[in-house]
């Protein structure tokens, strides 16, 4: 599988600046590598925006890498546990990684906020409110961290 990760986060960065969270943009990134029907795809992750819900919380980008990694790496029952710590490994590597670039995962630190939680209506998409947020950048280093990690398995599979 050859993964063209520029054309991956180029495409993260433009759904997110056309009006999906940074979870959706980076999910929706990687729907059809992960087997997910866009609509679905674009549903299951829609609460992780905004921190979880405009809580501020763990950055929807990187609950968005998080979703993609239980994909990845799946672990669908209860009873496997090296499956379990195969996929918590991954989702570690990747946020890792995300805060190596970034200095953090929590949306409230990323954006510089003083307080815990907004209200849930989400900020209307203006032209000021793609300036001052790096929301951008980070859906685009979130879709890199994964498209990097899935060229790196191509690799080592020779697929």
């Amino acid at each position: 599988m050859v993964i063209d990760v520029k054309q991956r986060v180029e495409r993260a960065k433009e759904l997110f600046n056309s009006g999906y969270n940074c979870c959706q943009s980076v999910v929706l990134a990687y729907a059809d590598i992960i087997g997910l029907e866009p609509t679905l795809a674009a549903t299951v992750s829609a609460p992780f925006g905004g921190g979880m819900g405009r809580l501020r919380e763990v950055c929807g980008a990187v609950s968005g890498m998080t979703m993609v990694a239980g994909f990845l790496s799946p672990s669908p029952t209860a009873d496997n546990p090296a499956a379990k710590k195969a996929n918590y490994a991954l989702v570690q590597q990747f946020a890792e990684s995300f805060r190596a670039q970034n200095g953090a995962i929590v949306c409230r630190t990323l954006l510089g906020l003083d307080h815990a939680k907004d209200e849930p209506t989400p900020s209307p998409r203006t032209a000021e409110y793609y300036k001052k947020r790096p929301c951008a950048v980070l859906v685009g280093d979130a879709a890199r961290i994964v498209g990097e990690y899935l060229e790196t398995i191509s690799k080592s599979k020779n697929i």
